[in-house]
């Protein structure tokens, strides 16, 4: 398990970095045969992708809430996601490729993902009595004191009107 950091911290990245949301919806239990393939193509790219830093995969987390498990991944940056997902020796298109063949438009298991684009200081995360964890993972875990004491403050915005 994790080490708790006992205290009032907050997450620091330096530049821009993109949050990507992917997951899938299992709409159909009984059809493991069509789900199960697709819930362990993530672990798989996952793997290849920490053996790669360069690739621009800074974290990722998974989370589950059945019917629904998700990966939410920090990136440097869109160019870099958007070359692994199309790169014809990497994992993800003989995944995505194996889905469409496997379960296509039949309903039985739907996939989903979000991409943001997150600008420079225009974030804000804070962590009391927690492991590292999210954007302090991608980044650094600091204690929330001076600018970082409070959300308006993490935003930047202490000033504005």
């Amino acid at each position: 398990m994790a080490e708790v950091k006992n205290g009032r911290f907050a997450a620091e990245i330096d530049g821009d970095f993109v949050v990507f949301l992917i997951g899938m919806r299992i709409n159909n239990l009984w059809a493991v045969h069509k789900w199960l393939p697709v819930s362990l193509a993530m672990p798989r790219m996952l793997k290849e992708l920490k053996k790669q830093p360069e690739l621009g995969l800074l974290e990722a987390s998974y989370f589950l809430s059945p019917p629904i498990a998700m990966t939410v991944q920090y990136w440097r940056s869109f160019e870099q996601l958007h070359a692994y997902a199309h790169a014809e020796d990497k994992d993800h298109l003989p995944a995505w490729a194996e889905f469409n063949q496997r379960v296509g438009a039949t309903g039985v298991v739907g996939v989903f993902h979000e991409t943001y684009i997150v600008s420079a200081g225009k974030y804000e995360a804070v962590y009391v009595n927690m492991p590292r964890m999210g954007l302090a993972l991608a980044g650094e875990m600091v204690p929330a004191v001076g600018r970082m004491q409070s959300a308006k403050e993490r935003m930047g915005a202490s000033g504005e009107k």
